[in-house]
């Protein structure tokens, strides 16, 4: 169920598998994504699943909309009854509330800054990574207090760039704007490697403790991958700070 976990100074970071949750296929099991056509109460049912395994109340997990753009939001509590913006990244100073991420092959990327009490959450894909969504998460965290020296930066499983075939002109599009996401396949064809440019985002931007999870969505089957099987389940990313002892 939750693949992979860390704890540093009271920030809290998680990455899920694909199992122990209670969707059929073809989302077996523990699909976390609303809207790719599983049944809404067994994404509900996931997501519960999810959030009690990580000792923290389903009702203060916050999810987003996401599109593949570079739009940032601050919250600091759960959505109103008006709905859940469009965006790609989300960034509190509440701690305790935690920040939701989905992905299938994209780069979900999780931030922390423990002494200003700051958190963020970004999905970046290819073109989210391109747009900036990262440095917008990190300038948004700024404002808040955050200083990017501080901040410990964990990236999830996602597709690797031996895997994530693209047309030449799109590689060579994406690598103006990022070179260091210029990549081949392990069969010798233009790729991009999003992840190894987020990483190199965060570390112009101060970022020293920068992570991966050496995961590859398409080369696990452990893992949700939308290039692979197209119809697929969402995996998720969370963030959250410890609360402060009274």
């Amino acid at each position: 169920m939750i693949g992979q976990r860390y704890e540093t100074s009271g920030a809290h970071f998680a990455f899920t598998d694909r199992w122990g949750g209670v969707s059929a296929v073809p989302y077996e099991e523990l699909n976390l994504g609303g809207a790719v056509g599983d049944e809404p109460a067994a994404v509900l049912a996931n997501r519960t699943l999810a959030a009690k395994e990580l000792g923290l109340d389903p009702a203060r997990v916050v999810w987003m909309n996401q599109v593949h753009g570079a739009d940032v939001t601050v919250v600091d509590g759960p959505w109103a009854s008006d709905g859940i913006p469009c965006v790609d990244a989300i960034v509190t100073a509440t701690r305790g509330l935690a920040l939701a991420v989905l992905t299938a092959d994209c780069v979900p990327v999780l931030l922390a800054d423990p002494v200003a009490g700051v958190a963020a959450a970004a999905h970046a894909g290819r073109p989210g990574m391109v747009a900036g969504v990262v440095p917008a998460a990190v300038a948004a965290m700024v404002k808040l207090g955050a200083d990017p020296a501080r901040i410990t930066a964990r990236t999830g499983p996602s597709v690797c760039g031996r895997c994530y075939e693209v047309p030449e002109r799109m590689r060579a599009e994406v690598a103006a704007v990022e070179p260091a996401a210029y990549a081949e396949t392990s069969w010798g064809t233009p790729a991009v490697d999003v992840a190894a440019g987020v990483h190199a985002q965060l570390a112009r931007l101060g970022v020293r403790d920068v992570s991966d999870a050496g995961v590859c969505t398409l080369e696990s089957g452990d893992h949700y991958s939308y290039r692979r099987d197209r119809t697929t389940g969402r995996l998720a990313g969370y963030v959250w700070l410890q609360r402060e002892e009274t």
